[in-house]
């Protein structure tokens, strides 16, 4: 049987076509719907419920490290997508171009796998496997997704690059997550990229290698990093009707520069 969610990609691929096999919509679980604190403690983690909407998301969601989500939030489908749509159906369809996938990763998200057996967890880019591929076994159902904790101090943000402004299937995306200790130097890096490869990609190289940089020399070790062949290895973009490869991956280096520059601005 399939389980519904939200049902903006269920329905849609199958206009003019029967619906094959039995399916459980589960949208009525009001338990497996809202974003609320781990534990209930004010610097705990987050915990999502699968059946939270992007609606949801951009009402609730205040915290300036989860702002990455939020922008993603605002960029899925139109309005009456974002009401419908869930956070748990964005994981399970597992499209490239899933635009709440990269924020999730940038946030080191995992997802809650629930079965009679009891509850995994996973991380977000071990859990998408590639194109309309995951980790889900055929007994169980993903009831949320979480967070770690972050410091005061930790921004995020998300963009992606598209042929128009609203409603289009993205070219490439990036979300970027920071945090800069008390001295000043960045001491959390997260960059997530999507539409670039078959499922989201961290930039792991670039990351590893900006830790430490102090504010002030962000922007020209990244500048000095960027370019070089091997920043970009995870990523395996395409050619096709949106793009280029090597436009996508021009995109991605531009989106990378022009986000950190917001975040340690706080421009955002």
């Amino acid at each position: 049987y399939t389980v519904l969610a939200g049902g903006t990609d269920f329905y849609p691929a199958r206009v003019a076509t029967p619906i094959a096999g039995p399916v459980l919509d589960i949208s009525a679980l009001a338990g497996l719907r809202g974003l609320s604190r781990i534990g209930g403690r004010e610097d705990g983690g987050w915990r999502i419920g699968a059946l939270t909407t992007w609606t949801d998301l951009v009402r609730q969601a205040s915290s300036p490290a989860l702002r990455a989500l939020v922008s993603a939030a605002r960029e899925v489908g139109g309005v009456q997508v974002q009401n419908q749509g869930t956070v748990g159906g964005n994981l399970c369809n597992a499209s490239p171009a899933a635009d709440g996938i990269p924020a999730l990763a940038a946030l080191d998200a995992s997802v809650e796998l629930s079965s009679q057996r009891g509850v995994r967890s996973l991380p977000v880019v071990e859990f998408v496997l590639g194109n309309r591929r995951t980790q889900l076994a055929d007994d169980e159902i993903l009831t949320a997704v979480t967070l770690p904790a972050f410091s005061d101090r930790a921004v995020s943000q998300f963009r992606k690059v598209g042929h128009r402004k609203y409603l289009i299937i993205s070219i490439a995306m990036v979300a970027v997550c920071i945090d800069f200790d008390s001295n000043d130097r960045l001491d959390l890096c997260a960059i997530a990229v999507g539409s670039c490869a078959p499922s989201v990609r961290r930039l792991s190289t670039l990351e590893a290698a900006m830790l430490g940089t102090p504010r002030a020399g962000v922007r020209s070790r990244l500048s000095g990093l960027i370019d070089q062949p091997d920043v970009l290895q995870a990523l395996s973009p395409i050619d096709d009707l949106r793009g280029s490869a090597d436009y996508r991956r021009d995109i991605v280096r531009e989106l990378v520069q022009r986000l950190f520059g917001e975040l340690i601005d706080g421009a955002l």
